[in-house]
């Protein structure tokens, strides 16, 4: 009588557990880092021995063997990585598409008045006394002039911009390898199977994805689920052995990224920082860049204007001032300074500027320079819808065995409702047995 009320007992108690569990899962269905948990039931054997029938073994009822987390470790790690990379490509593809936007017409309009200073240079060379195409000529120069500082400040405050989201994220990711040590220290301390360690276990890993979304990083564990985390492209420990070493970014004078760990030079390798750091490299190419076509354009035009003779018979003065995007600036000449004429006659300069068109003239090289711009940036978004397409792939199978589906956690909770019902009704039989023998007594 006493086995059949144990017997009930321990059903009562593991399927209350078990229901709990699904509930739990229930719950959380929809909560990122969440792994569906599964109670461990096994049955528990009782026994007697005797001369004549030696060992006689029978069901003892039920016993909980603890807290399993549905987890495969390869797609996890396989869905950490592919998911770095996507944000990886993702942040790139943000900051380049800022550049286009920089560098295109619609922003510094510096396309349209190259056009319009040609073509009122071919203007005058029908009317070269016309005072108002001499005026439109200059405008042009002046406008050209702002159009390259607009771009060289964009690109300034992108840079800056770029630094000061770097830092924002290094700060984030250090937060999150102090957290995940405390992590550690839970876990050296939980229960084996309890609803504690997988809480712990769930935490942990969340908190390694977040890690790998921000630089690269290999984890490895102990018996106790603790983890020791590294930096993937140089080996450093960044958690272990009870010991957090923080990362740190520091940008160059001309917006370049540099990261750290320890004092260490380390390679994100891929993740947000790593974005960044490309995004700033490429930030840093375009400076450079515009810069040398802010040089490369003064210089022609200069020298074609300088070549003329204005109004006044004097020599052209130079159209430009300044050595760099960001410091050019239109020479403040009247319409009479406009070096219409040359030696071969009135028109003979301007005549010189319209010939100035082709393969290598200012507008052909300008127009080169967004054609590359444009194609590095339709690279870049190819690049990032593939990554996407991968990390979300690996998401759905990582999900596929350790993400909640509630037909199941439906089925399972009918399921442990009627043994929990059979477990009471065998408690019910055993007292209604006992009552009987009493009563007959």
């Amino acid at each position: 009588m006493s086995d059949l009320l144990s017997i009930g007992y321990s059903g009562l108690r593991a399927y209350s557990r078990a229901m709990s569990t699904v509930g739990d899962n229930i719950a959380n269905a929809q909560t990122v880092g969440y792994a569906r948990r599964t109670l461990a039931l096994r049955e528990m054997a009782s026994g007697t021995e005797s001369a004549l029938v030696g060992r006689n073994v029978s069901g003892g009822g039920v016993t909980i063997g603890g807290l399993d987390r549905s987890v495969d470790k390869w797609l996890i790690d396989d869905a950490r990585v592919s998911a770095g990379d996507a944000d990886r490509a993702a942040t790139r593809l943000s900051w380049m598409t800022r550049v286009e936007g920089a560098l295109s017409d619609d922003s510094n309009g510096i396309s349209t008045n190259l056009t319009k200073l040609f073509t009122t240079a071919d203007q005058l060379t029908a009317d070269p006394n016309n005072p108002t195409l001499r005026a439109q000529f200059l405008q042009s120069a002046a406008d050209i002039a702002t159009g390259f500082r607009d771009s060289a400040g964009q690109l300034s405050g992108m840079a800056d911009g770029i630094s000061g989201a770097a830092q924002s994220s290094v700060s984030e990711l250090n937060a999150n390898l102090d957290a995940l040590e405390g992590i550690n220290a839970g876990l050296r301390k939980a229960r084996p199977g309890s609803t504690n360690e997988a809480s712990l276990l769930d935490e942990r890993d969340r908190l390694v994805g977040a890690i790998s979304s921000q630089m690269a990083v290999t984890p490895s564990y102990d018996d106790k689920g603790t983890v020791t985390l590294r930096a993937t492209s140089s080996g450093d420990t960044l958690v272990g052995g009870g010991t957090v070493t923080h990362v740190a970014v520091t940008a160059a004078a001309d917006g370049r990224l540099s990261f750290s760990a320890g004092g260490a030079a380390i390679d994100p390798g891929s993740g947000n920082l790593a974005g960044l750091g490309q995004a700033a490299d490429h930030v840093a190419d375009q400076r450079a860049g515009l810069d040398a076509a802010a040089a490369q354009f003064a210089g022609q035009l200069n020298a074609a204007h300088q070549a003329g003779i204005d109004a006044n018979g004097n020599a052209g003065q130079p159209l430009f001032a300044g050595t760099t995007a960001a410091t050019l600036t239109a020479t403040p000449l009247s319409a009479d300074q406009v070096a219409a004429a040359n030696a071969s006659g009135s028109n003979g300069n301007m005549l010189a500027f319209g010939a100035m068109r082709g393969a290598n003239d200012p507008e052909a090289a300008w127009s080169g320079r967004l054609a590359m711009q444009a194609q590095a940036t339709a690279s870049a978004r190819a690049q990032e819808a593939a990554a996407w397409t991968r990390a979300d792939g690996a998401a759905a199978a990582r999900d596929s065995v350790s993400g909640v589906d509630l037909d199941r956690e439906a089925a399972d909770l009918l399921r442990f409702q009627q043994a929990y019902s059979a477990a009471a009704r065998t408690i019910q039989v055993a007292r209604e047995t006992m009552q009987a023998l009493l009563s007959a007594i």
